[in-house]
């Protein structure tokens, strides 16, 4: 059939269908059409495009930064370093990835590093939280508040193993946030990130809960016994916003913004903050003791990110919860009855699936605080409370040296708590 010719029929199939649907719809009886039309009228209605933005869901991200930006601060840190001789390109590197300024003085004294990150206002008298990186070795702390006014502060105690520090500055009636409970935060709720970064003034940048219970191992350059059970965020954060705040969309505190993933040192999609209720417990101590007391339940779990031949390796069995590889003598889980084999399922009654999330329950809480624990033995579920202990206790001496080696070969494929 020629192209002409397949035109020609297609219009005339067309022009029948057409003609038969008005011939039914022209017979077809009154009533019943009458009816379809209410029924139609019932269920389907016109989109309607108006400027009042009547029912249309929104999210009011104006109210969160004016509420939450006056209480976010811009923290310069003043370095002493080694003489490392006049050099045209070498450009000292922050902490938080960024490039810092030396100033070679002509009077001899040591040149000064300038570095910079953000923090948190959480008292009207001048408490902030910060990360233990911003101002790790300061010489000298300059605080800026969003009115622009200067401060000097000194550093009240950090904890390497969460990253947290507190810092202080002198005066009353500052803006500050309080801490809102991070166990309620959701993945894929609004979130906005607020900081410094990049030595800009105050910046604010919106994103979602990409994913919750994160660990990264990055505190493990500073600790021994790290801390992370992350926040991932997709807000942009970039170096200078450690430190700062990440609030929800009523401007309450759910983290402190702490690292990026990026092979560039620059924001490449992901940002991790450590959750609000480990930041209260931590700042709550360093403010009240000057250091963390930091709560154990002291058992030995497998890595989130082992791959199946480690698991099979340790002898890790499949099934819900954490799986509990040792118990350590003398430990929390020991005096609750927890036993080698166990599986952790349940904390205070939250469903817990992984290592991460078990350390970052227990790290909200402090020596002496009894907690609810849920576990699966030989397929059956049992329940016990245990009272947290300031410390692990001990692990056989072979077990010991067997998470060396596992650290050593597997990149810390093991977790205390």
């Amino acid at each position: 059939m020629k192209f002409k010719q397949f035109l020609a029929a297609l219009f005339i199939s067309a022009a029948a269908f057409a003609g038969g649907g008005w011939m039914y719809g022209h017979y077809e009886d009154q009533n019943a059409l009458t009816a379809n039309n209410k029924i139609s009228s019932s269920i389907f209605k016109q989109a309607k495009f108006t400027d009042d933005g009547s029912n249309v869901p929104t999210t009011d991200f104006e109210s969160a930064a004016a509420k939450a930006s006056p209480a976010v601060v811009h923290i310069k840190v003043m370095k002493r370093v080694a003489d490392q001789g006049f050099s045209f390109f070498g450009v000292p590197q922050n902490q938080d990835g960024s490039g810092g300024m030396s100033d070679n003085n002509s009077n001899g004294a040591q040149p000064r590093e300038v570095a910079s990150g953000s923090g948190v206002l959480v008292s009207s008298n001048g408490y902030i939280v910060t990360n233990n990186h911003v101002v790790k070795d300061a010489d000298e702390l300059t605080v800026t508040l969003n009115d622009k006014n200067d401060y000097k502060a000194k550093v009240i105690g950090t904890d390497p193993a969460s990253d947290i520090a507190v810092i202080k500055i002198e005066g009353s009636n500052f803006p500050y946030l309080n801490f809102s409970n991070s166990d309620n935060v959701r993945v894929g709720q609004w979130i906005l990130a607020i900081g410094y970064p990049l030595d800009l003034e105050t910046t604010v940048t919106s994103g979602i809960v990409s994913a919750l219970s994160r660990s990264i191992d990055i505190n493990s350059r500073n600790s021994q016994a790290p801390l992370e059970s992350f926040i991932q965020t997709d807000a942009a954060v970039n170096p200078g916003n450690s430190g700062g705040a990440l609030v929800n969309t009523n401007g309450e505190l759910i983290g402190i913004n702490s690292a990026i993933a990026s092979p560039t040192g620059s924001f490449a999609g992901y940002a991790y903050a450590i959750p609000s209720n480990i930041v209260a417990r931590v700042t709550g101590d360093i403010i009240k003791y000057g250091s963390a007391k930091r709560a154990y339940l002291g058992i030995m779990f497998g890595n989130d990110q082992m791959s199946e031949a480690q698991r099979q390796k340790n002898n890790i069995p499949n099934g819900n919860g954490v799986f509990v590889m040792d118990v350590a003598n003398g430990g929390s889980a020991d005096e609750a009855g927890i036993h080698k084999g166990d599986f952790i399922t349940k904390l205070n009654g939250t469903v817990i699936n992984t290592g991460t999330e078990l350390v970052g329950k227990i790290s909200a809480l402090r020596p002496g605080d009894k907690i609810d624990i849920t576990f699966v033995r030989g397929g059956e579920e049992n329940a016990t409370t245990a009272t947290l202990h300031g410390s692990q206790g001990d692990y056989p001496q072979q077990q010991q040296e067997q998470l060396q080696q596992q650290q050593q070969q597997q990149q810390q494929p093991d977790d205390n708590q």
